[in-house]
């Protein structure tokens, strides 16, 4: 089924009220009713172990956003402080008895605030001209990532970084510029719309590009087609796909959320899977239904599409694929992208495929599962607590491994920050990346797989 522009741009009816939430769109009961304020959530929770204040506890977050649906409390900073420090990492329902959804009522609890309390200044101009004016946008993203890549290779960043202009930027901004990745070629620019499976086509999909990954992951993006291509998939690049819309919603803006939600349903409307190999996309794409709760044709088609995303790791897993036979000497750590081990459950999976690599020695990581403190831009937004989160992850990554993988693209940034903070030496690897590596090593690429990080 088509869709018309007028159609992207159409406001959600407006519902009625709940306690102090005036707009459509509230917390919904059902997602805090079985709540019994046990504690089982305590322990598992980031902002709870760094700052053991109760308002900052799943539970405690969860008690707030009821108080004021119930009236006894007020949509205002006080209330903004706990909802906003959350990380969304959902760690939390994972631990909860009851499967409470932490995390849907944290997103539609931001999404009151920031219609009651707009940012304003430069936080406001900030976030309108990247959340409305950039990632919505492809070719604006690919003009962003030309930019960013004249900066590398023209010897810009280095007089930048030697004559210490850097330091007129924020120590947290300063932090993540020294480990901002090679900026490489689009593969929506570089790849024709369909790349044909080698071999024998068993299967049709369609990959999300991703805004992020477009521009800072491109190579990610490429063995995620490699890999798949090598597996008799012909790959599909939707033209007209856009941003998932997870930071927006991250951000409070539901309204911008549901517009990208309805053009990426369209694009990918004939597509048989959608393949996603960023967790913090496919955990959002995956639940849009829940945007469009008052908009009962696109809950449904919401539905159908959110049964298409699939995650890289768990569509080879599931599918079958060929197993490589070239050696990668490696000891490997595997971190569990929040997004994808709380809000997907995908475990199991990656691991599988790094045990399959000859030559790939796994180390576990204790608390593999515990945030890294990037939670989208949380890192941007929310600095000490990101950094504390992450020294606390950083303890627990084994120190006598050559690499650590995982499978999301923020978390990738936050870990190589923790790798260079903390005197590590380990690379940050994508799990479809090494298998590609594999791959490549066995069709002739003969070099080392160091040069590739």
């Amino acid at each position: 089924m088509s869709v018309k522009e007028s159609e992207l741009n159409q406001e959600p009816p407006c519902t009625s009220s709940l306690g102090n939430y005036l707009w459509s769109d509230p917390p919904q009961e059902k997602k805090w009713a079985d709540c019994v304020h046990c504690g089982m959530c305590l322990e598992s929770c980031p902002t709870y172990e760094q700052s053991g204040e109760e308002q900052h506890s799943p539970r405690g977050r969860v008690y707030l956003i009821k108080a004021v649906a119930e009236g006894k409390l007020n949509v205002d900073e006080h209330f903004a402080d706990p909802v906003f420090s959350c990380l969304d990492c959902r760690a939390c329902t994972t631990a909860c008895p009851v499967d409470v959804d932490v995390g849907g009522l944290i997103e539609e609890a931001r999404g009151q605030i920031r219609q009651a309390i707009p940012l304003k200044g430069w936080k406001g101009a900030v976030n309108k001209f990247f959340l409305h004016g950039v990632f919505p946008h492809p070719n604006r993203l690919h003009s962003l990532g030309d930019l960013l890549r004249f900066y590398q290779k023209s010897g810009l960043q280095k007089v930048v970084r030697k004559t210490k202009l850097i330091n007129i930027m924020p120590q947290h901004l300063m932090e993540l510029e020294s480990i901002m990745p090679e900026v490489k070629g689009s593969v929506r620019i570089n790849n024709p719309s369909v790349i044909k499976a080698k071999g024998e086509t068993k299967n049709e999909v369609s990959l999300l590009t991703g805004c992020v990954m477009d521009v800072f992951f491109s190579d990610i993006n490429q063995s995620t087609i490699n890999v798949l291509t090598r597996n008799g998939n012909d790959v599909s690049i939707p033209e007209n796909q856009t941003c998932c819309g997870a930071l927006h919603v991250h951000a409070g803006d539901r309204e911008m959320g549901r517009k990208l939600a309805k053009q990426n349903i369209t694009a990918f409307e004939d597509a048989d899977k959608v393949i996603v190999n960023a967790a913090g996309c496919g955990c959002m794409m995956k639940e849009y239904a829940e945007l469009f709760r008052d908009e009962p044709e696109w809950e449904e088609r919401a539905k159908g599409f959110e049964e298409k995303v699939v995650d890289i790791s768990k569509y080879l897993h599931d599918t079958g694929y060929e197993k490589p036979k070239a050696m990668i000497n490696t000891r490997i750590t595997y971190h569990d992208a929040c997004h994808l081990a709380h809000g997907q459950g995908v475990r199991k999976e990656p691991r599988d495929i790094l045990l399959d690599i000859p030559g790939v020695e796994m180390v576990h990581m204790p608390n593999a599962d515990r945030c890294c403190g990037s939670a989208g831009i949380y890192n941007i937004t929310n600095p000490e607590m990101a950094d504390a989160v992450l020294k606390s992850k950083m303890e627990n990554v084994p120190e006598d491994v050559e690499m650590i993988s995982m499978g999301n693209p923020g978390c990738m940034m936050q870990m190589a920050l923790g790798v260079q903070k903390y005197g590590r030496n380990q690379k940050i690897v994508h799990t479809v990346q090494l298998l590609d590596w594999a791959y490549q090593k066995e069709e002739g690429d003969s070099n080392d797989v160091s040069h590739k990080n």
